[in-house]
């Protein structure tokens, strides 16, 4: 579509050559890496956010096609055009979105593609809707639905419920994948900013069984001496 055309030029129009040549190590495109083969016109994600703010109501096929692109901001445009477009939507508007983004999983495929925009689509639309598609997608083989299940929840923890993060933990106490390790961690973290006698609960359980990066990030901002107790067992 034209329109698609347009929002790729004006993201053109950020282009840092800097950011251009550094982005592609940053995010692990190397052969055999996790983001294989994804390019990058190097633009900062402040600037994409303002072309997709400029955007948002552009119909779902634009957006489509946005995912389907080879650039990495083009991707992001698009589904921080969701994001933005779901702060403002009725109910209705909302499942269309939500359904529509469970449709494109496999063109969320970078770890920033996932965290900033599944906690404002999924994790909001469930917020009181039942979460059996946390659970779906952590059982997939997908590296990026497992960790849109894990990073969708961070909207549930902001709202002190922490029931799904501590099972989807649990569910993946024995990953392998780096990137899913630090999900997990990471948004313990994140619960035990609201709740630390929960994830105190949780590591004493589970703590010696934990990847190492998973127990690393879920501590972080314990003391020290409390970080090296729990790293020592």
């Amino acid at each position: 579509m034209q329109i698609t055309k347009e929002i790729q030029r004006e993201l053109e129009q950020y282009i840092d050559p800097v950011k251009r040549e550094y982005l592609p190590n940053f995010f692990k495109t190397g052969k055999g890496q996790y983001g294989e083969g994804d390019k990058f016109l190097g633009i900062v994600v402040p600037n994409t956010r303002m072309v997709a703010k400029r955007h948002k109501d552009v119909p779902f096929e634009v957006m489509a096609e946005l995912l389907q692109s080879e650039w990495h901001e083009c991707r992001l445009c698009a589904l921080l055009m969701l994001v933005e477009r779901f702060k403002k939507c009725d109910e209705k508007g909302k499942k269309e979105i939500f359904d529509f983004y469970l449709s494109q999983t496999a063109r969320i495929n970078n770890w920033d593609l996932v965290d900033l925009s599944a906690p404002g689509i999924v994790g909001e639309y469930l917020k009181d809707k039942p979460r059996d598609v946390l659970y779906r997608l952590a059982g997939n083989e997908l590296l990026w639905d497992q960790r849109i299940a894990v990073v969708s929840t961070y909207a549930l923890i902001k709202n002190d419920d922490f029931i799904d993060i501590l099972a989807l933990s649990e569910h993946f106490l024995y990953t392998r994948h780096d990137l899913m390790q630090k999900a997990v961690g990471w948004m313990l973290r994140e619960m035990g900013k609201r709740n630390k006698d929960l994830l105190v609960q949780f590591l004493e359980k589970h703590c010696k069984v934990m990847p190492r990066t998973m127990l690393r990030y879920a501590i972080e901002k314990f003391p020290e001496e409390k970080r090296k107790e729990f790293m020592k067992r």
